[in-house]
């Protein structure tokens, strides 16, 4: 069986939580061969991966959504040119309605049209003209124009990339990479499979609620492109697998319809955190940990403020900030922040490190992030008797307080709320008896609910009952 997996922004070119996921995925499947179809934002990250891929990856094939902004165009498309089944679905591409994916894939796999080509073309400015006038009257039509050009370019050069072959296509988020799996089942008749570790419609949604780099007017217009990505995927996968059940409602809010859906959890290897031992209690140091890539979406400013203000309480308290850094420039924010409050002793950087080796050493850990899926940092922290303090997003809820039998694991505390976050540091941080109950109780829970042999049956039934099913076997 070849599966080709589908990934956009994270594995093999970043550390953090998708990516360590599906390297262990692939790496505990040796018997399927796995082909890497990875979405990247520059050319020059070719090749360049933070991972040692695993001896059943066969290929990698790469694409860049910088390239599409170096299309030349070769000549100019007139509206006759197009079907008025073809012109439908490219204006409702532009305004983000309902799109026919399908007449789009075929325009540009069968007719081979260059992206560039058409926005030269008479047929997008007419199609973009109209458009303006029904729905933006007031708006500049350059704004207009440039806007949807920024917004439809990656996505109709991405789909008329060639697809790799494979016997199943497994995409691990909606959005660009969603867009390929639905390719790959349309031009193949194989089966597409979906996972979303968080949904991402609703993280782009909140990004682009918070930019700044874009025009207010059309906030909206570019929120609904995602929208509209996801429903892509959604229409076109054979089985959308969420990490757990409130994720799975929000799909089916967005559209992914019941009979296809299934809940998959995240497992880790729960043998790698057995040896260590319950945390003493260590008069000269309380350390905490946060094992989180660094990006703006982990919000890490709230975690130092607030631990700021708990150190005051708890003067023998350190914060070891563990992971790769996603976002440079924000790291260098956070680093500023720490330096000038003169924390620079009590908050440490550690990149990138031996995670269980600092496990060891921790009384608890942190996750603040305004947005998650089902964290792989909570349940190694659970696993490891390491109690966690988190915001109330994703599964976190659920991984720390869930009504299972095993007891509560940690604290929730709301998204981007300092002051609070700062009780809760001090409150675990102050007793030591309560953080061993805790640790207690979440190693209980990961071993029923959270192992990696768990997780990795259930993606391989998956993987053979869709390749029965389509009749490949």
């Amino acid at each position: 069986m070849k599966v080709c997996m589908i990934f956009e922004g994270s594995y093999p070119y970043i550390h953090g939580g998708v990516s360590s996921w599906a390297h262990n995925l692939i790496r505990d499947l040796p018997d399927v061969e796995f082909v890497l179809w990875c979405i990247g934002a520059k050319e020059a990250d070719r090749g360049r991966f933070s991972y040692e891929l695993p001896q059943n990856v066969s290929a990698v094939h790469e694409v860049f959504l910088d390239t599409a902004l170096r299309l030349t165009y070769s000549k100019r498309y007139r509206s006759g040119a197009f079907t008025k089944e073809q012109r439908d679905a490219l204006s409702n591409l532009f305004v983000a309605k309902k799109v026919d994916w399908d007449v789009l894939f075929a325009l540009f796999q069968e007719k081979k049209i260059n992206p560039a080509d058409l926005m030269v073309s008479d047929i997008f400015t007419g199609l973009l003209m109209h458009d303006c006038e029904t729905y933006y009257p007031n708006v500049c039509f350059a704004d207009y124009f440039y806007t949807v050009r920024s917004i439809v370019l990656p996505i109709l050069f991405l789909i008329g990339q060639e697809v790799p072959d494979a016997d199943l296509y497994h995409s691990v988020s909606t959005g660009y990479a969603g867009a390929l799996g639905s390719l790959a089942a349309w031009k193949t008749g194989k089966p597409f499979l979906l996972t979303e570790h968080g949904i991402y419609t609703r993280e782009r949604e909140e990004e682009l609620l918070r930019a700044d780099w874009l025009v207010p007017r059309f906030r909206t217009l570019w929120i609904d492109f995602f929208y509209t990505l996801s429903d892509c995927a959604y229409s076109h996968a054979k089985k959308i697998t969420a990490l757990f059940q409130g994720a799975s409602h929000i799909q089916h809010e967005i559209g992914a319809e019941k009979e296809k859906q299934l809940v998959i959890p995240n497992g880790i290897h729960e043998e790698r955190f057995d040896p260590i031992p319950e945390k003493e209690e260590d008069e000269n140091e309380i350390a905490i940990g946060a094992v989180v890539r660094i990006a703006r979406i982990k919000d890490l400013k709230t975690m130092i403020y607030a631990f700021m203000e708990a150190q005051q309480m708890l003067e023998v308290a350190k914060l070891y900030i563990l992971g790769d850094t996603d976002d440079a420039e924000y790291r260098e924010e956070c680093v500023r922040v720490v330096e000038q409050a003169g924390f620079a002793d009590q908050i440490i950087f550690t990149g990138m490190v031996d995670v269980s080796k600092y496990l060891e050493r921790f009384d608890f850990t942190l996750l603040t992030s305004i947005s998650e899926g089902q964290p792989l940092s909570i349940l190694e922290s659970l696993a490891a008797g390491r109690p966690c303090i988190a915001t109330d997003v994703g599964c976190c809820r659920e991984l720390l307080l869930a009504d299972d039998g095993h007891g509560t694991a940690g604290m929730i505390v709301p998204p981007m709320n300092a002051a609070l976050l700062a009780k809760a540091i001090v409150l675990l941080g102050g007793d030591p008896y309560l953080r061993t109950q805790m640790g207690r109780s979440g190693k209980a829970r990961v071993r029923e609910f959270y192992t990696n042999h768990r997780m990795v049956s259930s993606y391989r039934r998956m993987y053979e009952e869709a390749w029965q099913e389509s009749g490949l076997s």
